[in-house]
């Protein structure tokens, strides 16, 4: 069944969501930075002709790769139990779902903005957001109790 929010409900789990991403994005940036080193160390490796590895590197190359795999997969997880829909995590780009005059749409939040502001049709996507006027705010709902 899916969930919708309400924009107070929303903006309510804002906090949360900021927390839960910028957790995300940090691990994704922590496992390219490893997979960057890796790949240095593998041309190095190729141009040399081979070289003497140390185990406990390689193996700690590993293990803050799982681990920092393990942070952003726990942040999307605690993000979708949420009911939010993560659409650009590059960008920190979530949605929530919600009812406008008895459609499906989306309230649209990126990270670095101050509140959620903008929201669009489920076709629609990013590039047509509209911003919550009192229009939307007199005509949306959560489809039953907020959520959160």
């Amino acid at each position: 069944m899916q969930k919708y929010f309400t924009l107070e409900s929303a903006r309510r789990l804002l906090p949360e969501v900021r927390r839960l991403i910028a957790q995300a994005m940090r691990a994704r940036e922590e496992m390219a930075g490893i997979r960057e080193h890796v790949e240095a160390f593998s041309e190095k490796v190729r141009v040399m002709g081979g070289v003497a590895l140390h185990a406990g590197g390689a193996g700690a190359w590993r293990l803050n790769a799982r681990r920092a795999a393990a942070r952003m997969q726990e942040a999307l997880e605690s993000l979708n139990g949420l009911g939010v829909l993560i659409k650009d995590l590059d960008e920190g780009l979530v949605d929530f779902p919600a009812l406008y005059r008895g459609e499906e749409v989306l309230l649209c939040w990126r990270m670095g903005e101050a509140d959620i502001a903008w929201w669009h049709g489920v076709e629609e996507g990013f590039r047509g957001r509209k911003p919550v006027d009192e229009d939307f705010k007199s005509h949306h709902d959560g489809g039953g109790p907020p959520r959160a």
